[in-house]
Order: C-alpha cells, then structure tokens, then sequence
C-alpha cells in the first residue's frame, strides 16, 4: 500500500494511506491455467508431463491424469503467441539454410520447455511466416537469424494480447 507521512494537520508520525493508485488491468491470457493442474498430469497429444508446477518431457506416469496442455490448446485453435515474418532477398537465397536454423531453434527451446513450438512455417513467394506458441520462442528465432545473418530485426508487443510480431529482412 502507498502511504505519505503526515496526517492533514502536519503530524509526520502518523501514515496516511494513499486512495489516488490507479488499478492496474489483469491481463488475460485465456491458455494459462486458472489453477494448477493435478499431479501428475499428462498431455494426450503431445505426451507431455505436468508434475512439480511445470511441463516437462518425461515418461508418462501409470497414474497420471490426462489434460491437453496449452500448447497443444493454441495449436488446436490456431492461436499463435508469436507471429515471425522473414523477407528480402537474402532469404530467398538462403531459404533452406535459414529454414534449418528456424527447426534448430525449436529443438533446443523445445528439448527445454514443452509448451515453446512451431505451429506452423508458411511459405510464400518472398516471405515466410513462422507462428509459434510461446513468445520467447519468437524472439529467440529472430534472434538467432540476426545473430547469424545480421539484417534488420524489429520486435513488436501486442498490449491486450499475449502475441509478439517478430520481422526479421535483410
């Protein structure tokens, strides 16, 4: 709680608690949990497991409650949290070389955290597209691209969403 010294009659000793905060909007995301899931639990679709707060890759347990875990959730609905744009013609020039980056990427990200995926890679004449269901996954791509070809990377937060534009060009 916010509080100010002093009452309105100049005694500093007392604390007076502060009623201008301004109340800051909860921000949704309708794929986080509403509770924890029960332990163990186990995703039908992909095999992944819930246990000690968080998803891992583990042998399913003979026990363990089933519940579809949030990546295949956003995957199911075609929700991305993580929309990556690459273009120019370097991309076209390097297409298979940059395309084997973007599934290096997902590998390492996904060997680590379960819910971090490529949904989808379009393809398009001079650009493609890369959806993912995390947004560090995202950004990490878009990243590691800049890193490895420099280029120009720009990064764009959605503020009612959980969804970040990714455009890398070179």
């Amino acid at each position: 709680m916010a509080v100010r010294a002093g009452k309105p009659n100049g005694n500093p000793a007392v604390r007076v608690a502060r009623r201008d905060r301004t109340i800051q909007e909860a921000r949704h995301d309708v794929y986080q949990a509403r509770g924890k899931f029960r332990e163990p639990t186990a995703c039908p679709r992909c095999g992944a497991v819930f246990r000690k707060g968080h998803w891992s890759w583990r042998i399913r347990p003979a026990k363990a409650h089933e519940a579809i875990c949030p990546a295949c959730e956003r995957i199911g609905d075609q929700n991305p949290s993580g929309i990556l744009t690459l273009q120019g013609p370097f991309l076209a020039a390097h297409r298979d070389e940059i395309l084997g980056l973007i599934h290096n990427e997902e590998a390492k990200a996904k060997a680590e955290h379960p819910l971090s995926r490529v949904m989808k890679v379009d393809q398009k004449n001079s650009r493609v597209e890369v959806t993912t269901t995390d947004m560090h996954l995202a950004q990490g791509i878009g990243e590691a691209l800049r890193h490895a070809y420099q280029g120009t990377l720009t990064l764009r937060y959605s503020r009612n969403q959980q969804l970040i534009r990714v455009r890398w060009e070179r």
